[in-house]
């Protein structure tokens, strides 16, 4: 059986009305809760003004002491009997405090900065005086290659190498052990002639480096380079090979 209900009392019809009248009244609770204020209270309190406030300025009072003056004749006493107990002796050369009023009876004597009348003064020729004056050394200015190179015995460097393959003697702790090589040493052939300056540029034994160094040292003099007509230093580089013939 189908049940059938009156337009009026059917509520669907009703439901959008009923929304929309819900939605303007929580509008209307919304806006009237912002718009309540209530009402501020009132603070009582002492409002006072800094320019109405009188401030009185406190001098404090700056007070000094004044420290008592050590009384001078009090101290000369003191001084006095110190230097009558400990023994200390014035005299010439020793520093004595006096008062004011004290005499002074030490005199300078003028005869003692005079000189001796029978003193004898001996008078300095200035003519005689020697001035020795320091030599300045000049820095010595090395070449590697000048227009007369130095000589040896009259020759080259070939003669050189001569002379110390001829004056070498091997070692016998590098002969027992085999060991041979080239030994490289550096000098200097000055404007005199002499051999300065040896180093060790490049060594192979101990023995055998001595040795090198021994027989070069013990070079004569040579014949000095010259370069432009004037005596000139030159620096060498020179190998000495030391070599075990075959037994």
């Amino acid at each position: 059986m189908i049940s059938k209900k009156t337009n009026r009392a059917n509520l669907e019809s009703w439901r959008i009305i009923f929304l929309q009248v819900g939605f303007i009244a929580s509008l209307l609770i919304c806006l009237g809760l912002f718009n309540w204020s209530t009402p501020a209270r009132e603070t009582k309190g002492v409002m006072m003004r800094i320019s109405d406030m009188e401030f009185e300025e406190e001098v404090i009072p700056v007070t000094r002491q004044e420290r008592d003056r050590p009384d001078m004749n009090a101290i000369m006493i003191k001084r006095e009997e110190l230097s009558k107990t400990q023994g200390v002796q014035t005299g010439p050369g020793i520093l004595r405090i006096v008062g004011d009023e004290a005499d002074i009876t030490d005199e300078l004597q003028v005869g003692d900065l005079e000189g001796d009348q029978n003193t004898e003064v001996a008078l300095i020729n200035p003519n005689n005086v020697v001035i020795f004056e320091e030599e300045e050394e000049e820095a010595e200015e090395i070449f590697f290659l000048v227009e007369d190179m130095p000589k040896f015995n009259g020759g080259d460097l070939s003669e050189f190498q001569k002379y110390v393959q001829s004056n070498l003697v091997y070692p016998d702790d590098a002969k027992d052990n085999d060991i041979s090589g080239v030994v490289l040493v550096k000098f200097v052939i000055n404007k005199k002639g002499e051999l300065t300056r040896l180093e060790l540029v490049r060594g192979v034994h101990p023995g055998l480096d001595k040795e090198a160094l021994r027989v070069v040292s013990s070079s004569p003099k040579w014949t000095p380079g010259k370069q432009r007509g004037m005596p000139a230093s030159v620096a060498y580089t020179f190998p000495i090979r030391f070599v075990l013939q075959d037994k």
